[in-house]
């Protein structure tokens, strides 16, 4: 069983260098002591803030830093770049028409990152 996911839980991507607050936006209608994620919230900067500096070559401000570093790599601020929504791992319970989030779920952002739960933000309530 997962713990379900809710707002001001932590994330963390592959390659960013510290954990950002999933936001989520209460629009859902469903309350754990604070609104409850499904799989469209993972949005850039709306969701997902940043994560500090990104290391990734895929990302174009880091590859071009790292060419004026003369092959250095140079991370740069992150700036997510989530296309598609998380992951399910529990895609038959719903929460505003959508899987619901838990700890396990997972979200790719375009740049090669694989962005993950590390605090689900609650701990009561199991998926």
């Amino acid at each position: 069983m997962g713990v379900l996911v809710t707002m001001n839980a932590m994330a963390m991507c592959s390659f960013g260098v510290a954990p950002c607050s999933l936001l989520v936006l209460p629009t859902n209608r469903v309350l754990v002591d604070m609104p409850a994620a499904n799989i469209m919230d993972s949005k850039p900067i709306v969701n997902l803030p940043t994560f500090g500096m990104c290391s990734s070559l895929a990302n174009p401000t880091v590859a071009s830093a790292t060419a004026a570093a003369l092959g250095v790599l140079t991370p740069m601020p992150c700036v997510p770049a989530t296309a598609a929504p998380w992951i399910p791992t529990k895609p038959t319970v719903l929460i505003g028409n959508m899987p619901v989030v838990d700890n396990t779920a997972t979200a790719i952002c375009s740049y090669g990152g694989c962005i993950t739960i590390t605090y689900p933000g609650q701990v009561k309530v199991m998926v």
